[in-house]
């Protein structure tokens, strides 16, 4: 995978134990928000959104069934993997969506965090 891939949870999903409520998720709304802020660099990535309810078959191809939670940015070969990035087979990536961020700002451009 030579582009970065970020893993998002659909904005405004719904979730059958709480019928007739839409939701966010709290660790990706402060990604939404940094890409909405440049939607020109968001362009240098790949960034799918994916359906809340589990099993996640994108996140379980890309990672495993044992890592299925969002967000996730998943590095590719483009650059070098931040040594903090967690390994899984020949795959590394970040789950931590501070560490998300800065990312995005370092590999891609993005404002960064204060």
């Amino acid at each position: 995978m030579s582009r970065d891939l970020l893993l998002l949870l659909e904005p405004g999903f719904t979730d059958p134990d709480h019928p007739g409520e839409r939701f966010i998720c709290p660790d990706g709304a402060p990604i939404e928000g940094l890409l909405a802020s440049d939607p020109a660099r968001n362009a240098r990535l790949d960034i799918r959104r994916l359906p809340f309810p589990r099993p996640r078959a994108e996140l379980i191809e890309a990672l495993d069934a044992e890592h299925q939670s969002l967000p996730v940015l998943i590095l590719g070969d483009g650059q070098p993997a931040p040594a903090d990035a967690q390994t899984l087979g020949n795959r590394r990536f970040v789950t931590d969506t501070r560490r998300i961020l800065d990312l995005l700002a370092q590999r891609h451009g993005f404002p960064k965090v204060h």
